[in-house]
């Protein structure tokens, strides 16, 4: 399956959400949330991003964010390495950590920025365990969880210097207390009575109103073809990192492919190069050598491939199977 078309241009707003891989947690404790959180400040802060609101889970993560300059994709590598590369030091671990690459739908601001604000800060009373709860608790679980920029939204003294509030509180009567209050009560009635949005996203891509709609398609997507715009047709091509590796593990029968030596690793690196869209320094964080290293190492498998009929057939053999997934 193709991925969804990813749209930039300056002031975009996105939903961004990423999780752990095989949907494990992605923290250990505080001290991780905390660090995450850090580092959350400092990427908004170098690549001039708008954040309206994130929540963090245990296992994923929600972003509310517009790129004035459209460049959601820089701003959001970034992130998820540094973050990773923070996880991998301080847990003595290597490799990724995020399942493939972060989802992101386009978002019309003036129809659905506080829809989707309010859907983000929801996601701690959406687990099962809470959701069994009774209105009243569930409530009282979301005012008190702090690993969320809800809690500056309700209460001033809670706010966070890099969150922007504003553009979300003005449809509910501007940064005020009374502003605050609404968009509380807002949330708890959204609580009651439901808020989904999921299913009105177009093509996993936009939400948005019929016009919006049409303005992307008409501007970013009709009568793009490969020839045209490369980087769409990259887009539409690479792979999530997970099923390139369970291909490249099928053909060359290795386990624990991350942690693999000699021709089997340069060819998960080379794959994921070719495949799945990363870059030398990406693959290099995910199995934890230098990118000069994943350079060299698919130079080398080049040479070897030129040499080994082994190498070439499995090399063969991992297009092939790319090639049938994608048609």
């Amino acid at each position: 399956m193709a991925r969804p078309l990813r749209i930039q241009y300056p002031d975009a707003l996105y939903h961004i959400t990423n999780r752990g891989n095989e949907r494990k947690a992605i923290f250990k404790d505080d001290i991780d949330r905390k660090e995450f959180i850090q580092i959350l400040s400092r990427s908004v802060t170098t690549y001039g991003i708008a954040l309206h609101g994130f929540v963090l889970m245990k296992n994923h993560y929600h972003f509310l964010a517009r790129t004035p300059l459209g460049n959601l994709s820089e701003f959001m590598r970034h992130f998820n390495i540094t973050y990773t590369s923070h996880y991998n030091r301080r847990h003595h671990r290597s490799g990724h950590l995020f399942q493939g690459r972060y989802k992101s739908f386009l978002v019309e601001q003036d129809s659905y920025l506080s829809q989707v604000s309010r859907y983000i800060h929801l996601n701690p009373v959406k687990v099962s365990t809470i959701k069994k709860l009774s209105l009243e608790k569930r409530l009282a679980y979301l005012w008190k969880y702090k690993w969320s920029s809800l809690p500056g939204y309700v209460s001033k003294p809670h706010r966070l210097d890099f969150v922007e509030y504003g553009t979300v509180l003005a449809e509910f009567g501007g940064e005020t207390s009374s502003g605050r209050q609404r968009y509380k009560k807002q949330i708890a009635d959204d609580l009651t009575d439901g808020l989904e949005i999921r299913k009105k996203v177009i093509g996993q891509s936009v939400l948005g109103s019929d016009s919006f709609i049409s303005w992307v398609r008409e501007t970013f997507i009709e009568d793009i073809n490969d020839r045209e715009r490369p980087g769409v047709g990259k887009i539409q091509r690479y792979l999530p990192m997970e099923k390139v590796l369970s291909i490249v593990e099928e053909k060359t029968n290795a386990d624990d492919l991350l942690h693999s030596s000699g021709s089997t690793r340069q060819i998960v690196m080379t794959a994921l190069y070719n495949y799945a869209g990363l870059n030398n320094r990406e693959i290099g964080d995910i199995l934890g050598v230098d990118y000069s290293t994943v350079s060299q190492g698919r130079k080398r498998l080049r040479e070897k491939a030129g040499k080994d009929s082994k190498i070439k057939v499995v090399l063969d053999g991992i297009g092939k199977e790319i090639s049938r997934i994608k048609i």
